[in-house]
């Protein structure tokens, strides 16, 4: 070998061994030990939870609106010139206080003629009736013909009509009169004033006065898929209460609690839902008509479930599995499990898991079949169950029925 070759052999080498420390950080091998997992085969921390019996709530959740139990313009019946405004913007009102009202002098008037028409033409038929009783007794006497007395009679009869007329006319002269009074028909409260004081109104006009909305009660109107009506229909037809929550838009705040009042009579094709309308006593005021609301519809308890937090759900290709954990040998296998029924914080298994079992609620990510764990203390980690303050701790201190489910599991529960 020459000297030439001998120094590109010797800087191929420098070079191999510049490149291996730049990528490793040594020119030698890693060791065995560092070639292992992240923990250097040391237990995993996690948080478990053993699984529990409990009751838990089939829901069907769905997006309501919330209707007005009546919507009313108020809008007067008779034209006139607007005098007073009983109530102010947004004021609650009972079905037959007076709202507003019209000049009425006009239709007084109109009264006060109907009403000295029908007593002319009551003293007209009283004199009639005198002249036929009198014409009865000359022709019994012979004294007058008969012709005269049936023509009495029949003037009576005009006037008996005439009197009758009056009296519709005097009558409808004071209904007239009583619709100067506008008044709220039923209970509820009124809106923005849309016409001011001292404008003409007339009984054409389409704008009204008030638009009178009936809150106290009012509904929601949300619709479900038609599949879930099998679960929702026959209890209905059965006369069950069926409860229903109304959430706001985020699920977290709980606005009222109503029942279902009535199911619509046909199916959208084009959507595949169904309608329903639920009840609210709303005494409170907290839902608003047109407001957009989650409706949680209840269809029945199931008693006596093995819950799990819904943290312990892992979801992988062969489907939904936890990691059930062995406290003699404190290691984690994973386990098959059939969902049921879920809230926010709880999830029913209907298969695969036994009350008492632990699983993994926190730290699954870095686990995998027989791995060694560590359990942490519950406290360090604000766990629901040693009473911690972490978000894990604010999350157990809800009620089981919480936030409307989410996933997928709930609906099909419901089916």
């Amino acid at each position: 070998m020459n000297k030439k070759t001998l120094w590109i052999v010797i800087g191929a080498v420098l070079v191999g061994g510049g490149a291996l420390y730049f990528f490793t950080g040594s020119t030698s091998p890693a060791p065995a030990a560092q070639q292992r997992s992240a923990n250097g085969g040391r237990p995993v921390p996690v948080l478990a939870e053993s699984a529990r019996r409990g009751d838990i709530d089939v829901t069907i959740d769905a997006l309501g609106t919330v209707t007005a139990r009546n919507t009313v313009l108020i809008k007067p019946r008779v034209d006139g010139q607007l005098l007073r405004v009983a109530f102010q913007e947004g004021q609650m009102v009972k079905r037959g206080d007076t709202v507003a009202e019209l000049d009425a002098r006009p239709y007084q008037a109109l009264l006060d003629q109907a009403s000295g028409q029908l007593v002319r033409d009551q003293a007209l038929l009283a004199n009639a009736q005198l002249d036929v009783a009198r014409y009865r007794d000359l022709l019994a006497k012979d004294s007058i013909a008969k012709q005269l007395v049936d023509a009495q009679e029949a003037l009576v009869r005009q006037y008996q009509g005439t009197v009758q007329s009056d009296r519709g006319a005097v009558d409808n002269a004071r209904l007239q009169l009583d619709f100067t009074r506008i008044v709220a028909p039923v209970s509820g409260r009124l809106g923005l004033r849309l016409v001011d004081v001292g404008n003409m109104v007339r009984a054409a006009d389409t704008t009204g006065i008030f638009v009178l909305t009936q809150t106290q009660p009012i509904t929601v109107v949300f619709a479900i898929p038609a599949d879930n009506l099998t679960a929702v229909l026959p209890r209905a037809q059965a006369g069950e209460k069926l409860r229903v929550d109304a959430w706001d838009r985020e699920s977290k705040v709980k606005l009222a609690s109503g029942q279902l009042l009535t199911i619509d009579n046909q199916i959208d094709a084009t959507t595949g839902t169904v309608k329903l309308k639920a009840e609210f006593d709303n005494a409170d005021n907290a839902l608003f008509p047109n407001q957009f609301v989650n409706a949680r519809l209840r269809v029945e308890t199931r008693h006596d479930a093995i819950l799990v937090p819904i943290a312990a759900i892992q979801r992988g290709t062969l489907g939904t599995f936890v990691y059930v954990v062995d406290g003699e040998a404190q290691t984690v296998s994973t386990r098959s499990v059939k969902l049921g029924a879920s809230t926010a914080q709880v999830v029913a298994i209907e298969k695969g898991l036994e009350a008492g079992e632990q699983v993994v609620i926190d730290g699954a990510d870095k686990l995998r079949q027989g791995a060694k764990v560590e359990l942490a203390a519950a406290a360090a980690r604000g766990s629901p169950a040693a009473g911690g303050e972490g978000a894990g701790s604010k999350r157990g201190k809800r009620k089981a029925e919480g936030t409307p489910a989410t996933s997928a599991a709930a609906a099909k529960a419901g089916e």
